[in-house]
């Protein structure tokens, strides 16, 4: 089993600098553009080559960039207090209006139901269920 163990190093190594690299945003790629680094992953990840140069050469890594995905000084100072789903007014008033709205669904299945079944019982006695 550990002759195994490079190969499986090799293989996690490549997995990760290809996902890394698809999940990159392309503001933080350097060198070459997002599509040729995966490319390169893919091609020379036997070995290692694409991958490392990936880890070493493709990512900007550092402080983000402004305008990057940091969140603002509001939502990282912010945070919001847990409460609970039978404690939160706002989800149990959704539950009323799932309920009715399903009920009323349910009411317009069953007059459905019963007209086909009456419509049914005089086709089956020969009534001309058109006639009405």
């Amino acid at each position: 089993m550990i002759r195994y163990l490079p190969y499986l190093l090799v293989l996690a190594l490549w997995i990760y600098a290809f996902i890394d690299c698809l999940n990159t945003p392309e503001e933080q790629v350097r060198g070459l553009p997002k599509v040729v680094w995966v490319i390169i992953i893919l091609l020379f990840g036997e070995v290692l080559v694409g991958p490392i140069a990936w880890l070493v050469a493709g990512k900007y890594r550092g402080p983000v960039p402004a305008g990057g995905s940091t969140p603002s000084e509001w939502h990282r100072n912010h945070r919001t207090q847990f409460v609970a789903p039978d404690d939160n007014p706002e989800f149990l008033k959704s539950l009323k209006e799932e309920n009715k709205k399903d009920e009323a669904l349910l009411k317009d299945w069953e007059a459905d139901l019963r007209r086909r079944e009456e419509d049914l019982r005089r086709r089956e006695s020969g009534e001309d269920p058109k006639a009405d």
